[in-house]
């Protein structure tokens, strides 16, 4: 490809980011707008979402925010209209909004994992399907899902948010096989450890940090704009035959799990 539009060709798109009131949804809107991308911050949380679009237009970019509730598909079908109005059909949906509520599965009420259900998968897809037919009937698109590495890995406590993402897995690899041959791509950034406000909580126990940041080859704990810059390639044009893929975003520690075997005289 040429170099019109930046390197990553993302200057003018306009690009949609769900979860955008901070954390890793912030970094992207961040990263996109460094691009010249028109940058619209979608989030329930009124004051974060604008102070969001604040900080893109205070660096020069262009940015719109829109409080919604992703689970509430009149509220992002409302939010469609109003993104096509200011910035025309969208070229980029970057999948990011969710919580976390944890809980053994054994006690866990089914109104606490049909809420998570609700915002981590039906919101994405709700999403998907509302911005997605921008680009279904335009000249196609991207969509970027953030998913997590608890999709192939379980942890305690947090069964339902990780059977969550492992849905937006498969979702992910559906839209890639449903709207590929219509030019929307559909690919997954999968975080591992991320310090971000939803995990921020965990690092105030005295050595968490250090341990955390010892348990990744990398040997730290990964920030938001690590994350952004994976969702911002695949997003890209510079990503124009990559669709139904993932990219693991956790310093390397999901390649550790062979070095919890115990083998005498090969263990340093």
């Amino acid at each position: 490809m040429d170099n019109e539009g930046g390197w990553l060709g993302l200057t003018g798109k306009t690009c949609v980011i769900t979860g955008a009131a901070g954390g890793i949804g912030a970094a992207i809107c961040r990263g996109l707008a460094d691009l010249g991308a028109k940058v619209v911050a979608i989030d329930r949380d009124e004051e974060g979402v604008v102070r969001t679009a604040e900080m893109v237009r205070q660096s020069g970019g262009e940015s719109l925010p829109i409080t919604c509730d992703i689970s509430d598909p009149g509220a992002v079908s409302a939010a469609a209209q109003t993104v096509s109005s200011a910035f025309g059909a969208c070229d980029v949906l970057v999948n990011n909004a969710g919580i976390l509520r944890p809980g053994a599965l054994e006690e866990l009420p089914l109104a606490e994992w049909n809420a998570l259900f609700a915002v981590n998968l039906s919101g994405y897809l709700i999403c998907a399907q509302a911005f997605g037919r921008m680009m279904l009937s335009g000249s196609g698109g991207s969509i970027v899902h953030v998913a997590s590495t608890a999709a192939s890995h379980p942890q305690g406590l947090s069964g339902a948010y990780s059977a969550t993402k492992a849905g937006v897995a498969m979702l992910s690899r559906q839209l890639a096989f449903e709207w590929g041959p219509r030019g929307v791509r559909s690919n997954i950034v999968s975080p591992g450890m991320i310090r971000t406000p939803l995990s921020e909580s965990f690092y105030k126990a005295p050595g968490v940090a250090e341990k955390r940041a010892a348990a990744a080859p990398l040997r730290r704990v990964g920030l938001p704009e690590d994350v952004a810059n994976a969702a911002i390639f695949l997003a890209s044009p510079r990503a124009a035959y990559v669709t139904g893929a993932e990219i693991v975003v956790d310093g390397g520690f999901a390649q550790t799990l062979q070095s919890y075997i115990p083998r005498p005289g090969y263990d340093s």
